[in-house]
C-alpha cells in the first residue's frame, strides 16, 4: 500500500511536519514518488515510524534511533543502555526531591541547605569515611567495642527510599555534632569504669516495669529499686545526664530507618523516672 505524507501522519499519530523531518533525516526514506513528484511511502515506512515514535517517547536520541533502523544496533541493546541511564537519572532526581522536601520541612537556611545537599550526594566511600571518623572519634580503636561499632554503623542501600535518604542526611549531621561526639566519648569512659556496664539493660528490665506499674519515683519501692542497681546515685545521675540526651536516641532511630531495622524502644521515660528517683 502506498501512503502520502498526510496519510502516514494520520495513521501513525504524528504531524506532517514530523514525518517530513524524519524522512529528510533519512530515517524513513520514501519508497517512490507519484507523477506529481510527491513522496510516497510503503508499509515498511509506516512500521519504521511507529518504532521511531515509540523510541522518541522513551527518550532515545535520533542518532541512536538511526543506528537501530539501519540495523547497527538492536532495540533490546538500546533499551538496556537507556534503562541504565534512566536509573542513574532517577537516583539523582530522588536525591534532589528528598533534599528539597527536607529543606521545606525544616525551613532550612542557605547554609544548612548546602550542607544537606552535600551530605546527600556523598559516594559510598565518602559516607563510609564520615562514619568511620565518627566511630573512631567516639569509640576509639578498641577491639572490645567492635560489636558496638557495628551496631552503630549505617548501611545506606544503593537505591534508598526517600525516608532512608532523609534519615541519612540527619544522621550524618548528628555524626558531625561535636557536642554529641563528646557525650558518646564520656559514655565510653563510664563504660570502662564499670558505671554504665549493663545499666541500660537494668533500666529496661527493672525501671521500665516499675514505671508502667505506676510506682512513684519518690516512693520507698522506688528507693529499693535504686538500691538494687548497686550504683552510687551520684554516678547514676551523671550517667543519665549523658545517656538521656535526645540526640543519642535520635541517632538510633535514624539508624533503624536507614538499615531497615525495627524502631528501637524508647527508654527516655524510664531515664526520667530514674533521674527523679535518684534526685
Amino acid at each position: 500500500m502506498r501512503y502520502s505524507i498526510g496519510d502516514l501522519a494520520r495513521r501513525t499519530g504524528l504531524t506532517v511536519k514530523a514525518v517530513r523531518f524524519y524522512s529528510d533525516r533519512g530515517l524513513v526514506p520514501p519508497s517512490g514518488r507519484n507523477t506529481a513528484g510527491h513522496r510516497r511511502y510503503d508499509d515498511a515506512a509506516r512500521t519504521r515510524l511507529d518504532l521511531i515514535r515509540t523510541l522518541r517517547d522513551l527518550g532515545v536520541d535520533l542518532a541512536t534511533i538511526q543506528r537501530v533502523v539501519d540495523g547497527e544496533a538492536t532495540v533490546a541493546d538500546v533499551a538496556a543502555r537507556h534503562a541504565e541511564a534512566l536509573e542513574v537519572q532517577i537516583r539523582v532526581l530522588r536525591v534532589r526531591q528528598t533534599v528539597l522536601a527536607a529543606v521545606a520541612k525544616r525551613g532550612s537556611n542557605p547554609e544548612e541547605t548546602t550542607l544537606m545537599h552535600e551530605l546527600a550526594r556523598l559516594s559510598e566511600v565518602e559516607r563510609r569515611r564520615l562514619v568511620d571518623d565518627f566511630l573512631a572519634d567516639t569509640l576509639g580503636d578498641r577491639p572490645d567495642l567492635a560489636g558496638i561499632a557495628r551496631t552503630l554503623t549505617p548501611e545506606l542501600p544503593e537505591n534508598p527510599r526517600p525516608e532512608q535518604l532523609e534519615a541519612w542526611i540527619e544522621l550524618a549531621e548528628l555524626a558531625q555534632d561535636e557536642e554529641f561526639r563528646a557525650i558518646l566519648r564520656q559514655l565510653v569512659e563510664q563504660h570502662e569504669g564499670g558505671i554504665r556496664r549493663d545499666l541500660a539493660a537494668e533500666v529496661r528490665d527493672v525501671v521500665t516495669p516499675a514505671l508502667e506499674a505506676g510506682v512513684a519515683p519518690d516512693s520507698p519501692e522506688a528507693g529499693a529499686i535504686v538500691d538494687g542497681l548497686g550504683r552510687d546515685p551520684r554516678q547514676v545521675r551523671e550517667w543519665l545526664g549523658l545517656v538521656n540526651d535526645p540526640r543519642r536516641e535520635r541517632y538510633l532511630r535514624l539508624l533503624a530507618v536507614i538499615n531497615g531495622w525495627a524502631a528501637p524502644e524508647s527508654l527516655a521515660p524510664a531515664f526520667g523516672w530514674l533521674a527523679a528517683a535518684t534526685a
